[in-house]
């Protein structure tokens, strides 16, 4: 069954079962004698429907591919964390000090290559693989001064809004993907964000029924047999900041019967050994159900930060994959690369409540919240620490296979032995946080709560922290001297 939506894209969608609504006379009658709640359960809910419908297509002839061969000899890549229109801000001041500094005559912006992004961090990496560096002077104007807050629910106690929770969310398309679609992204789809030759973004959510994180890129849309260049990239985004209860989940339709790429190697690949990491297997578990009608039709997607807060998933199984020492590069990538920056931007808030000193306490919604904050921030630390170990093999990796080369081979890929040197590969990797600044700082920063709106001083302080944060790393002073005493080609 086919519906149009208000901006005119068309829906698939299977509609749910529902109860016929009654009358408004005997509605008005069982709210007055049960309330709102129980009435609205005996009636079906008919004025609380969730709109979830898929508005995705089937794959078409000619797949969108990402970017290729856009790696230079400087690189750097940002993972921006997830915390709402904090983690947006934070980010931004990142982006705004990349900006100040210089290098050979250039500021760092330009070295941008990847960026990869959950929740509050994919409003930011969408707006700039969109616009690139107009995003420097448009993004706070365009994006961070909005009240995203407005219109939406936000309580859970509400008669009206409990009904909503118990059927997938507060809020809906109607809420977030369409503001966005049609305030910030105007619209723009994936085919017109990989019309720019980079950064490659990478935007991520979190299957719910596979448990597993979901990127939004070509390999796994293939795996799914999804056409991703017509899909609003609005779509995307909202999924990876779509926090669960406050947001029902924003929903994608598989279409099997149509794929006609064969399931990726590496899947049966990785289901059949029996050493493979957890993350590897249910990733490729996940992907295996989505070619199955029989187990999986719909994927149901939620924050991102629900599996990964720090966006570092989808490269760990890039690179688990790759079946090259440089994979996921191109070899021409591999041998135009002489130094990659990996920034990890982290915006989560630190401990908070003064819970802690007294006997009593917390309460329950406390309780909540610290588990769930405290599971994320567990897995982010975990996923931190693999990617450094990762990060270190993939460099050995590629000195190995760079320094194996002959002469004739480095000409074809490069296109000169001009500066070639095959050991002159230097991977550095950091984590940005509030924890870079001074105590004073870092408490300030932890106070601004993680909402969809924030005042003028709060953006400022976000934004300066994010950049001083940034300069205080050592990653980046050991890619700056890397770059400034670059030896000369013998």
């Amino acid at each position: 069954m086919k519906t149009l939506s208000p901006r005119g894209a068309s829906r698939v969608y299977l509609p749910a079962m529902r109860l016929p609504c009654p009358k408004p006379s005997l509605h008005r009658a069982l709210r007055a004698a049960l309330g709102p709640v129980m009435a609205a359960l005996l009636t079906g809910g008919c004025a609380f429907s969730i709109d979830n419908a898929p508005v995705n297509r089937a794959p078409q002839v000619q797949a969108v591919a990402p970017p290729r061969d856009i790696v230079g000899e400087d690189v750097i890549s940002l993972s921006l964390s997830g915390g709402g229109m904090r983690a947006a801000a934070f980010g931004f001041g990142v982006l705004k000090g990349l900006e100040s500094l210089s290098a050979d005559g250039d500021d760092l912006v330009g070295d941008i290559t990847f960026m990869s992004s959950v929740s509050g961090g994919s409003l930011l990496a969408a707006y700039y693989g969109l616009h690139g560096r107009q995003t420097l002077t448009d993004f706070r104007p365009n994006v961070l001064e909005h009240n995203m807050e407005f219109g939406l629910r936000l309580s859970i106690f509400k008669p009206d809004n409990f009904v909503r929770f118990l059927r997938g969310g507060l809020n809906d398309r109607r809420h977030l993907a369409d503001y966005l679609d049609d305030r910030i992204f105007k619209r723009a789809t994936f085919a017109d964000l990989y019309r720019h030759r980079k950064p490659d973004v990478w935007i991520n959510a979190t299957d719910l029924y596979n448990r597993v994180p979901f990127p939004f890129i070509p390999p796994v849309f293939s795996g799914a047999c999804i056409d991703l260049g017509s899909l609003p990239v609005a779509e995307a985004v909202s999924a990876s900041m779509a926090v669960p209860v406050v947001f029902a989940p924003v929903v994608l339709k598989t279409f099997p019967e149509q794929c006609a790429d064969p399931i990726a190697p590496w899947v049966e690949r990785t289901l059949a050994n029996p050493s493979a990491s957890k993350l590897l297997s249910d990733t490729a578990r996940a992907i295996r159900n989505y070619r199955s009608p029989e187990r999986q039709r719909y994927i149901k997607l939620v924050d991102g930060g629900v599996t990964d807060n720090f966006g570092l998933s989808s490269l760990l199984i890039s690179r688990a994959v790759a079946t090259t020492p440089y994979g996921p590069l191109t070899a021409r990538d591999g041998v135009m690369v002489k130094r990659m920056l990996f920034i990890v931007v982290d915006s989560g808030r630190g401990t908070g409540g003064d819970w802690a000193m007294t006997p009593a306490g917390p309460s329950g919604i406390e309780i909540a919240s610290a588990a769930t904050a405290t599971a994320i921030d567990a897995s982010a630390r975990l996923a931190f620490e693999n990617f450094k170990g990762v990060m270190q093999d993939w460099q050995r990796a590629m000195l190995l296979w760079r320094c194996s080369l002959n002469d004739a081979q480095v000409r074809e890929l490069r296109g000169a032995l001009d500066g070639w040197r095959c050991d002159e590969l230097e991977f550095h990797v950091g984590l940005v946080s509030f924890a870079s600044l001074d105590p004073g700082r870092e408490q300030g920063l932890n106070a601004i709560p993680t909402t969809l709106s924030l005042n003028r001083a709060q953006l400022d302080a976000l934004m300066l922290g994010g950049a001083d944060a940034l300069f205080a790393n050592p990653a980046l002073q050991g890619y700056l001297q890397s770059r400034r005493l670059a030896r000369p080609a013998r």
